[in-house]
């Protein structure tokens, strides 16, 4: 696996981007770039991000932390304020959602080729929707992701490997897909899985010690990522890193990053399907979620689905064939077994709108005010912030 120098956004149109540059640094290149520095593999001659070398390594994933959204409410989070300007800014991958971003996350690999594409996406052996975040009644996850972790990569050369979440993470089908690897403990609160970090990276002396944490996400899918909850989570969440980075190792470095952005949509300019049954006709399976569609066909429906979605979607969606897609490197190189899981359209919101089916959908997810999962740059921008050890490694 090779890493390049940079990292670069492409601009697609007003608050739009471009597919993400496989070829440059993505989400999917971090968890490699740390195992470069930890001297476990060499996976590239430089990395994108000017990771220092280090014996020991905690790196921090905070849902839905992007990086536009860091900048607009930094005011709220003065230590990671201050580590903006060494900031790297890069795309998440698409879908902009955390199944597929922690698939890349993982792996080190685009989303065709783990095969992790979508919130809810096809399974082909079965012909019915598998959300890949709850793993509900799903495949084998090593089936459906057979690619060997950047953590069992670690862990085979000798690293301590410490993963750290809620409880009911440890060997769900997600879990077990992207991000095996190491041993999982369980902590709840964002201070609790802290102490655990630096018990975990303290306990050997090469460690590389994962910590995820949700709130950021839940709370601005609740009550929209410009609300003053949002803001008093991020609050919490910037003194946790802080109290981290000061009490790890001297010769623990820190990486934090995120799995995607995300963007407030009013109730009242969404479109609902339920109430618009001529853009049903010919879908057997409405798969991924409100910003990013993904719509599974009946046999020869393709042209007049898509031609019904972009006359009444007009500018407020693009729409695209699997093809289009694929062929415009929206999910990097393919695997020929990964091609069904990806719907016939892909149908991509543009600016402040999404698309809904009260019938279809759980109510959960009808009621999110924040979303994610298109193309923005407020959903697709994340941060890298890569602190240095106190001390040479």
């Amino acid at each position: 696996m090779t890493l390049p120098p940079t990292a670069p956004l492409t601009t697609a149109g007003p608050g739009a981007m471009g597919p993400p540059d496989w070829s440059a640094g993505s989400l999917a290149s971090v968890l490699p770039a740390v195992a470069d520095r930890l001297g476990i593999i060499r996976y590239a001659a430089a990395d994108p991000f000017g990771l220092p070398p280090a014996r020991r390594t905690v790196v921090v994933l905070v849902d839905g932390l992007g990086f536009d959204l860091l900048r607009r409410r930094s005011g709220h989070a003065p230590f990671l304020r201050g580590q903006l300007s060494r900031a790297t800014r890069i795309p998440c991958g698409f879908p902009t959602t955390t199944a597929t971003s922690m698939g890349s996350f993982g792996t080190g690999l685009p989303p065709g080729a783990h095969g992790l594409v979508g919130f809810c996406v096809l399974d082909p052996d079965t012909d019915r929707l598998l959300n890949e975040l709850s793993w509900e009644d799903g495949p084998d996850p090593v089936r459906w992701q057979p690619s060997e972790t950047v953590f069992e990569q670690a862990e085979l050369a000798g690293v301590s490997v410490t993963r750290i979440g809620p409880g009911f993470f440890d060997g769900s089908g997600l879990t077990n897909a992207a991000l095996r690897g190491g041993r999982f403990t369980a902590a709840q609160s964002l201070p609790d899985r802290v102490e655990a970090a630096l018990a975990a990276v303290r306990a050997a002396r090469r460690s590389l010690v994962y910590l995820y944490w949700g709130d950021v996400d839940k709370v601005g899918h609740v009550h929209g990522c410009e609300s003053w909850q949002w803001g008093d989570e991020l609050e919490a969440v910037d003194r946790a890193l802080a109290m981290l980075v000061d009490r790890v190792p001297d010769d623990t470095s820190v990486v934090i990053t995120a799995d995607h952005g995300m963007v407030d949509v009013p109730f009242d300019v969404r479109l609902d399907l339920a109430h618009e049954p001529a853009l049903m006709d010919g879908i057997r399976h409405l798969g991924g979620e409100p910003r990013s569609l993904q719509l599974y066909l009946e046999h020869g429906a393709s042209a007049a689905v898509a031609s019904a979605w972009r006359e009444r979607l007009g500018k407020r969606a693009t729409v695209m064939t699997r093809a289009e897609a694929v062929d415009a490197g929206w999910f990097g190189p393919v695997r020929p077994e990964v091609l069904a899981r990806i719907g016939d359209l892909v149908v991509n919101m543009e600016g402040s709108f999404a698309v809904v089916h009260s019938g279809l959908m759980r109510p959960e997810v009808v009621a999110l005010l924040g979303v994610h999962g298109s193309t923005s740059e407020a959903e697709l921008a994340i941060p890298v912030i890569a602190l240095a050890p106190r001390s040479g490694s």
